[in-house]
């Protein structure tokens, strides 16, 4: 059911990416938008990880640490080692990509290497597993890429001419381009959310399976969400449409995001770990730091 869901939003987004090159160029302008998506589609399905991770500036580790921890936990999870990256960013956060669990990352920021402890570290990296597990990746990606080309094309609406009609170019009207510029990147941060909230929920419960600490992760949790909404995260706020692949909502500086969240609220993530917690009580991660 998720994956026909998932199918259908994502049919959404193409659909919405041919409308604005309707808006904009009339029948040829939105069939040359669909064959735009078409090779979007194709082109985040082999290269949208590598595309997040170079933004992000991620830098690749083969030792270490973390990168023992991700490995270890990989192998509860029955998963292929995902390759390991650390963000040189203040802001604590995390995000896994990657189009299947055989090509997949984990990226993790030096922000929340440096506040959390080993428990609820491992916490962080078994739910970005279980984003790989649940093959929610592809899908985050692919969504990222789509509605950021989505915000890009609508922000040109004003700029070019709209329909034809009769063989003849027309002026595109100032009304419907104001439509265009404002609906259809607050429609593809709808299809964002719709995907991304359940999602959350799920990792949360695979991850806290995966670490066999529910109570670690909630921790993880609560202090991303105090740190997070108090640090910058420069990168996330000029890409607004990868927010949603982090493990707390990343932005916060320069814009309302409490209405249109593509993340569930925290308290009540935190909550339904706690409620988890009673049937977890033996945890090789619960140990003195």
């Amino acid at each position: 059911m998720n994956i026909i869901k998932t199918f259908i939003l994502l049919a959404g987004l193409t659909a919405l990416f041919g409308w604005i090159g309707m808006m904009l160029g009339g029948q040829q302008g939105m069939m040359i938008a669909l064959v735009f998506a078409s090779i979007m589609n194709i082109g985040s399905y082999w290269f949208s990880d590598k595309i997040v991770l170079k933004m992000y500036g991620a830098q690749p580790v083969k030792s270490g640490d973390l990168y023992n921890m991700t490995f270890d936990l990989a192998q509860r999870a029955g998963l292929p080692m995902p390759r390991v990256y650390i963000i040189d960013s203040p802001q604590p956060n995390a995000f896994a990509t990657g189009r299947n669990p055989q090509n997949a990352a984990v990226a993790v920021n030096t922000g929340l290497m440096d506040i959390l402890s080993t428990r609820e570290l491992a916490g962080v990296v078994a739910h970005e597993l279980a984003h790989i597990k649940n093959r929610d990746t592809l899908i985050m990606t692919i969504t990222a890429t789509i509605a950021g080309a989505i915000s890009m094309l609508a922000n040109f609406a004003m700029f070019f001419g709209g329909g034809s009609q009769n063989g003849e170019r027309q002026g595109l009207n100032p009304i419907i381009a104001l439509l265009v510029m404002f609906l259809a990147p607050m429609a593809a941060m709808l299809v964002q959310m719709a995907i991304s909230r359940t999602r959350e929920y799920s990792a949360d419960k695979t991850g806290a399976e995966i670490c066999g600490d529910p109570l670690a992760l909630a921790g993880a949790l609560q202090k991303l969400e105090q740190s997070a909404s108090r640090i910058d995260n420069h990168v996330a706020e000029a890409n607004p449409a990868t927010a949603h692949m982090f493990i707390i909502n990343p932005l916060h500086a320069h814009r309302v995001d409490n209405l249109f969240s593509t993340h569930p609220k925290t308290r009540n993530r935190i909550e339904a770990l706690e409620k988890m917690s009673d049937a977890f009580t033996k945890n090789p991660w619960r140990r003195a730091v």
